[in-house]
């Protein structure tokens, strides 16, 4: 026979039932742990002490300030120096390298050159800007035997990748001790590396062959690398190119005042008439406030022109 399942039925009361729900309700609330006080658990002050770390900024400062005092031997310095390294479990190339920046604003070349080769010759830091600070303390210094050593070293080992203002100081060195021919020299490296100077080199070349007088190399060279005509001005935080305004003709009028040159031809800048000058000012007031609203993206980039030799060195 199929047995039927029998219904669960109350035998109790339901204030019985109320009255054990009541005391199992406060059984419970008293095995558990309420905590009044809100937020996070109470920290006990640490017993050990950590020291209190020196930033590369503080470093950098007490290392210049231990070379300053020193002499310009050799030995002392580069004692001092290892003194100072002796401790460090890596080389503190951001240290010393912060070290050089402040002993470049400072304009200590000496010091420069001593740090700079004691890098050097622990094999640290043969970046091209440490080059680079090496060649200009050696230039400042009036060294120009070791700086045309370390031209020639670097010209050599990375002749292709060697940055372009290697080539930018080499020349203004040599323009401002009026070594017009090693001047031509390094630009005819940079015409054969394909390495577009930069408008002061072009001044500075272009400056020479009107002091030469070469003016058909001058206008060649004007007609070859002619000036920018686009330059960058910030007008309300933004960054926009605009139109260089009279120096198209530049090269030309330079052309026709050496070629008719006459002894009371000067014009004194205080002939000009007041007209004159609140006119153009006027001018240049109207073109900023058209060129505010121009964006960058307006104005195309120049299409350089084909290459060609200047000079025959």
């Amino acid at each position: 026979m199929l047995k039927v399942p029998r219904m669960l039925a109350l035998k109790d009361s339901p204030l019985l039932i109320a009255r054990t729900f009541e005391e199992l309700k406060i059984t419970s609330t008293r095995s558990t742990v309420v905590c009044t006080a809100k937020g996070k658990r109470p920290r006990y002050p640490r017993v050990w002490k950590t020291p209190k770390r020196i930033g590369t900024i503080s470093k950098a400062a007490k290392l210049v300030q231990s070379i300053k005092e020193l002499s310009n031997v050799k030995e002392e310095v580069y004692g001092a120096l290892d003194t100072y390294v002796a401790w460090e479990l890596e080389f503190p190339l951001i240290t010393v390298k912060k070290a050089l920046k402040t002993l470049e604003y400072e304009r200590e070349w000496k010091r420069i050159i001593q740090v700079t080769k004691w890098m050097l010759s622990k094999g640290q830091g043969k970046t091209m800007g440490s080059y680079f600070t090496l060649l200009n303390a050696l230039a400042e210094d009036d060294r120009l035997d070791e700086a045309e050593e370390l031209w020639t070293k670097l010209l050599m080992q990375y002749m292709e990748s060697l940055p372009r203002r290697f080539f930018d100081k080499m020349i203004s060195i040599y323009r401002k001790r009026g070594m017009h021919e090693k001047m031509f020299e390094v630009f005819a490296d940079m015409e054969e590396l394909g390495l577009r100077p930069n408008v002061s080199v072009v001044s500075m070349i272009g400056d020479v062959f009107k002091e030469l007088g070469m003016l058909d190399k001058y206008e060649k060279l004007h007609s070859k690398y002619p000036p920018p005509k686009l330059e960058y001005r910030y007008i309300r935080g933004k960054r926009v190119r605009i139109r260089k305004q009279g120096q198209s003709n530049q090269v030309n009028n330079d052309i026709e005042k050496h070629n008719n040159v006459e002894p009371n031809s000067d014009i004194n800048e205080d002939d000009i008439s007041e007209e004159d000058s609140d006119v153009i000012d006027d001018e240049q007031f109207n073109q900023d406030a058209n060129v505010t609203c121009m964006e960058p993206e307006q104005i195309s980039d120049e299409s350089y022109e084909s290459m060609e030799p200047v000079l025959d060195v």
